[in-house]
Order: structure tokens, then C-alpha cells, then sequence
């Protein structure tokens, strides 16, 4: 027969300390709590907002160097700009190179892509260079290259004269300093594009192209058939992202032609440093940056809608 279980309750020894009741929060803390969280929110908003609306009041006055107490003109300065040559030649300019840059770098992306995706030591030799001219900041890319294209002194033309190419300008001429803009371009953000493809390339199942394999479908066919449209998603990502920061470039055109020659390469951007920087004629160069603001945000949506369908298509709702 067992022995009788001690029901009393055990004081806890000194071996083992009591557990100690939770520390109560008043009333009031609980109350503070939210609005001490959105705290850092809050700021984060009124420090992106309150340049943004100061700028666009701005754009409704006169204000210049010359003109330290600026008077209230309205939508003037908004009409002269729209009115002038110069705005829609740097429109021009700016949708130009926006689409050739975002085009060539996203070809290349998903070239450079594909060839890394396969197991090799030179993938992945190459795959851990690409980042290489990531890390650059593209302002001193932009120096760099500008020495390279030198007529007199750069290594670019040696190599022109090579191949048969006599009168090489580098980017003294319009069209010369509109291709190599986008040549400059591509090869510094080139390697956003492929990292991203990359990524969609190496999330793919393996199913859908063994099948093909078996069925006899070419590398073209599969390539158009399965691999596009599955890390289609993907890329339009990095075209969001590449477009978006193609449409309002500075330090690389900047760097590399300064606008020039004549206004050949004068985008938005730098037809608004000019016209606040240069000249001191801050409400017109704010008015710049709101446009181009404005067709930025416009393009920016009209592409989110667009991935938001491309995303349901492929996610089958």
C-alpha cells in the first residue's frame, strides 16, 4: 500500500525562488503607447512633406536672386514654361533616354542573367564581379568615362580608329553625346537589372522545362514559352525601378556632357539645376521639378497597375 500524498501546500526554499508577478503598466501607458509608435512615422511624413508643399507654393511666385520679396503671379510660371521650346525639347530628351537606357539595360540584364544562371565557375566567378560597377557612385562613373571619351586624350578613340571609325567626336557632337549618355548608363545599372532576373530565374520549378525537354522544345521556344513569362514579373520590377530613376537622371548626363553640346542632352533634371542653380531663378526651377514630378508619379502608376495584373495573371486570379 502507497504512502499518503501530502496535500498541504510547499513554502518554496531558498533554492527555488517564487516567480514574481508580471510588472503592471498603468492605464495611461497603455493610452500613450499608439501615438508613441507613430511618433516616428509622423516625422518621417512631415519631413517629406513639408519640401514638397513648400516647393509647390513656390512655383506660384516670382522668386529669383533678383527678386528677394517675390509677388504672387499664379499659374505663370507654369505657362511660360509650357509654352517654351526649351521645356518640351528637354521633355524630348528625357523620355528619349529614359526609354533607350531602361531598353538597352534590360535586354542585357536578361542576357547577362540567363549565362549566369548556368552552374559554372565562370558564372560564378562573373556573378560576384557584377556588382562591381554598382559600387560606384555613378557621378565619378560619369568623370571616369569622361576621360575615356576624350577626342585627344582618351583610349576610347585608339580603338575607334581600329575598327575603321576616322572622325570619332566622342561627345562633342549630339548624337555622340546622346549614345554614349545611355552607354554610361547602361553599364552602371545593367547589373541591377541581372541580379533581379537572376533572382526570378533561380525561383523557377524545374517541372515545366523538363517537360519540354522531353516534348523537344528548342532553347528559343522554351526561353518565350515558359522562362519570360514566368520571371516576367520580376522584370517589369526592375524596369519600374529603372525607368523611374531614368526619367529624372542628373549625375550621369551631368557628368558626362554637363547638358551638352547645345542642349542635346538637357533633360528635365538638369534643365531645372540650371534654371535654379545656374541662373538663380528658383520658382522656375521648381516649376521644372514639378512636372517632372508629375509625369514620373503618372508613369509610376500606369506601371504599378500594370505588374499589379501581371502579378494576379501569374498568381492565376
Amino acid at each position: 500500500m502507497s504512502a499518503p500524498v501530502d496535500t498541504e501546500d510547499r513554502q518554496p526554499s531558498a533554492a527555488q525562488p517564487s516567480l514574481r508577478a508580471a510588472p503592471t503598466v498603468s492605464r495611461r501607458r497603455r493610452a500613450l503607447r499608439p501615438y508613441i509608435l507613430v511618433v516616428p512615422a509622423v516625422l518621417l511624413c512631415v519631413g517629406v512633406l513639408y519640401p514638397f508643399v513648400l516647393g509647390v507654393s513656390y512655383t506660384f511666385f516670382d522668386f529669383s536672386a533678383t527678386n528677394p520679396e517675390p509677388d504672387f503671379i499664379g499659374f505663370d510660371n507654369f505657362a511660360n514654361i509650357l509654352s517654351s521650346d526649351a521645356f518640351w525639347n528637354s521633355a524630348r530628351v528625357t523620355g528619349l533616354f529614359a526609354l533607350a537606357a531602361t531598353a538597352v539595360e534590360t535586354v542585357l540584364g536578361i542576357g547577362v542573367a540567363l549565362l549566369l544562371n548556368r552552374s559554372s565557375l565562370i558564372g560564378r566567378i562573373f556573378e560576384r564581379a557584377l556588382i562591381a560597377p554598382l559600387m560606384v557612385a555613378p557621378i565619378l562613373a560619369a568623370i571616369m568615362w569622361r576621360l575615356f571619351l576624350l577626342p585627344e586624350v582618351g583610349w576610347v578613340r585608339p580603338i575607334a580608329e581600329s575598327v575603321g571609325i576616322g572622325n570619332y567626336t566622342g561627345t562633342d557632337s549630339p548624337v555622340g553625346a546622346f549614345a554614349w549618355s545611355v552607354v554610361v548608363d547602361t553599364w552602371i545599372f545593367t547589373p541591377f537589372v541581372a541580379i533581379i532576373a537572376l533572382a526570378g530565374l533561380r525561383s523557377l520549378p524545374r517541372s515545366p522545362f523538363e517537360a519540354a525537354a522531353v516534348d523537344g522544345a528548342g532553347w528559343w521556344l522554351t526561353f518565350r514559352r515558359l522562362t519570360l513569362p514566368m520571371i516576367w514579373p520580376y522584370v517589369l520590377v526592375a524596369v519600374i525601378f529603372r525607368l523611374m530613376d531614368n526619367l529624372k537622371m542628373f549625375d550621369v548626363i551631368f557628368g558626362l556632357t554637363t547638358g551638352g553640346p547645345g542642349n542635346a542632352t538637357t533633360t528635365l533634371q538638369i534643365s531645372a539645376y540650371l534654371d535654379a542653380i545656374s541662373y538663380a531663378r528658383y520658382s522656375q526651377g521648381l516649376t521644372h521639378m514639378i512636372l517632372l514630378w508629375a509625369l514620373v508619379f503618372l508613369t509610376l502608376m500606369i506601371l504599378v497597375r500594370y505588374l499589379r495584373r501581371v502579378q494576379n495573371r501569374a498568381a492565376g486570379v
